[in-house]
């Protein structure tokens, strides 16, 4: 317990930094992806998977609705001292008390003591400005979505690349990576796969080449599609890709045009 908040732990010890960062206050700006992200960070992490335990890697992803990065003890030292120095001592005695096994405080008792009910309401009242400014800052990407999702029209990756503010090659990494594109052998044309065609998020489109002496050539060009568009988006902001409020805006206006 951390703050009033639970820390889960896996099978094999490592800690949730996703629960950790709830517990510090759930800001946008300690977010535990751009911890993990920081050269520190994955020399720390490399160092522990040469010198720790072999048994288990030092960080764990788990997938799924209550998933979550699990990392080992030092890990969870470093991502508090990164947030603050008064919450790393938090966490520093709240492991401490963990390894002594001295009993959790008695709930009732605590409230009824005005310091501990003051603290607790400030930390509420904070964790619900986060939430309430998280939802103005998501409202036009929500609304943007929600818009492209019904238009009609299609846009090439590179289109859709700048909308969802990433650079080009990285979405067609994580298009072909995430099988919605792929190359036939020999070729250097992207082609969608036939499943996210029948699920109409991509589509082809067909143009006829013409060269002198030579036959005609049909070349088709993957589009993202404005289902595509809003699938993605959503996606991307998973793997903790961000979408900018200029970009949202953009968005709506597209949404506009092909409407």
């Amino acid at each position: 317990m951390i703050g009033g908040a639970t820390v889960r732990r896996d099978d094999v010890g490592r800690f949730c930094l996703n629960d950790l960062h709830r517990a510090a206050g759930g800001a946008k700006r300690h977010q535990p992806s751009d911890w993990q992200r920081l050269k520190q960070t994955e020399e720390l992490v490399a160092e522990l998977a040469n010198s720790g335990d072999s048994r288990f890697y030092p960080v764990h992803s788990v997938a799924g609705r209550n998933g979550g990065s699990y990392v080992a003890r030092e890990l969870v030292y470093a991502y508090a001292m990164w947030i603050s120095p008064s919450f790393h001592l938090q966490v520093i005695r709240a492991y401490d008390q963990l390894v002594a096994g001295t009993p959790a405080p008695d709930p009732m008792q605590a409230l009824s003591d005005p310091a501990t009910l003051r603290a607790l309401l400030l930390t509420f009242s904070e964790r619900a400005e986060i939430l309430e400014a998280r939802i103005q800052y998501q409202e036009p990407q929500v609304r943007a979505l929600s818009r492209l999702s019904r238009a009609d029209g299609a846009f090439n990756i590179t289109t859709a690349a700048k909308m969802l503010q990433v650079q080009p090659r990285q979405l067609f990494a994580w298009l072909a990576e995430h099988e919605w594109i792929y190359r036939r052998a020999g070729s250097k044309n992207w082609l969608a796969y036939q499943t996210r065609l029948h699920q109409g998020v991509l589509t082809h489109k067909a143009s006829v080449q013409r060269r002198e002496g030579e036959p005609d050539r049909v070349h088709e060009q993957v589009l993202v599609t404005a289902k595509g568009l809003s699938r993605l988006a959503e996606s991307i902001d998973r793997d903790q890709m961000t979408w900018a409020q200029a970009d949202a805006a953009m968005a709506l206006q597209l949404a506009k045009e092909v409407a």
